[in-house]
């Protein structure tokens, strides 16, 4: 199915590249190391439990919130731009 003046083959491409940026995503978010006792972004205190329960935390669970949003909103950019998919 060609689209213009794409090959056959820009569709998947696109396909594979927005998946693949998605799941860059997903591994970023995954804990590594030691968490923080103090937030990174406001400097309050990360509660115990917090930081036991989530290995590598580095916010508090407000300014993890916050970037969550932030980054959901990014997460609804449409590489394809077809009239279709827009309207959704």
């Amino acid at each position: 199915m060609a689209s213009g003046w794409a090959s056959d083959e820009a569709v998947n491409q696109q396909i594979d590249s927005t998946v693949n940026d998605g799941v860059e995503r997903a591994r970023q978010a995954i804990g590594q190391g030691e968490s923080e006792r103090y937030c990174q972004e406001c400097g309050e205190a990360i509660p115990e439990a917090r930081r036991l329960a989530l290995q590598g935390v580095k916010y508090c669970l407000a300014c993890q919130t916050e970037m969550d949003k932030q980054q959901s909103n990014l997460s609804l950019y449409n590489r394809r731009g077809s009239k279709d998919s827009q309207l959704r």
